[in-house]
């Protein structure tokens, strides 16, 4: 009965990575129970085998949640609090505000209950292929209580402290991948205004000391134009917006992420938004001189 009930997991958020995750769930036989504010994203789920669930807290005893931002989770999670069990744990995978993931523990403590935030570094593809990173910030007990989930939603897993230090190291890793990506994209520019071959500058970047991981998983969807999200560029934007509030309360400036910010702005003003964030390449090269 123990292990049957370990194997009940709820999903909160049917997003980009929210599916990436279900799927994985179901791949490895879990029970998984599914909310979304759209019913409908769930169908295909359902007709896996996948549950839907009115409240995931009620029917599991651990539920991840893989939402927009801080904002979506205060809003979803309000409404399901109220059925919060003692030894119940939430794994937030969202990207978000360090404060709230601190605020959401102390509120479930007082339930006798575990948060976990656990932001995943990594696209949903990379997810879905077990290749992300997950961080994880919270009570040592319920991470140890979670075990089996940890290689489900990818590679490598690190326990950083205590509640809030996940999402804060999730900004750094993001800050570093966000300046990659808009870094390679400039290069692939200069590549093309030079009249170079693209796709031989991407062999060449992938081989020199400039190689990061964004050559691998974005240098192609740049050259050949495919912008299919992955993970969206407006997400991004959100990110680094945090970014900057983050290092502002602390009276530090982060000079190239807020040129980063007004190059995704600009993005966003192009209509770019809702595509892969690789999408940025578009952007600079319509960058008025």
């Amino acid at each position: 009965m123990e292990n049957e009930r370990k194997r009940q997991i709820g999903v909160i958020g049917l997003g980009l990575m929210g599916t990436a995750i279900t799927e994985r769930l179901l791949e490895r036989g879990y029970v998984t129970h599914v909310w979304n504010r759209t019913r409908d994203k769930a169908d295909s789920f359902i007709h896996r085998g996948a549950l839907w669930s009115d409240n995931p807290l009620v029917d599991c005893e651990r539920v991840i949640v893989s939402l927009y931002s801080s904002e979506v989770v205060e809003e979803v999670l309000r409404g399901f609090q109220e059925a919060v069990k003692p030894g119940q744990v939430v794994i937030d995978t969202t990207t978000g505000n360090p404060e709230d993931s601190i605020r959401w523990e102390s509120r479930l403590r007082e339930q006798s209950a575990f948060y976990l935030d656990a932001p995943i570094s990594g696209s949903s593809e990379q997810t879905r292929r077990g290749e992300a990173t997950v961080i994880v910030g919270g009570d040592r007990s319920a991470f140890e209580l979670c075990d089996d989930l940890w290689p489900i939603l990818g590679k490598n897993v690190f326990h950083v402290g205590g509640c809030g230090s996940a999402a804060r190291m999730k900004l750094v890793s993001n800050l570093v991948l966000g300046l990659n990506r808009a870094a390679l994209a400039e290069g692939l520019l200069l590549a093309q205004t030079l009249e170079l071959d693209l796709a031989s500058a991407l062999q060449v970047l992938q081989g020199s000391a400039a190689y990061s991981r964004q050559m691998d998983t974005k240098g192609r969807k740049m050259i050949e134009g495919d912008f299919s999200p992955q993970a969206k560029l407006s997400q991004h934007l959100k990110d680094v917006r945090l970014m900057l509030q983050a290092a502002g309360a602390k009276g530090v400036r982060l000079a190239l992420t807020e040129t980063h910010r007004r190059l995704l702005e600009f993005a966003e003003e192009m209509g770019l938004g809702e595509l892969d964030n690789s999408a940025i390449i578009r952007a600079l090269s319509k960058l008025p001189s």
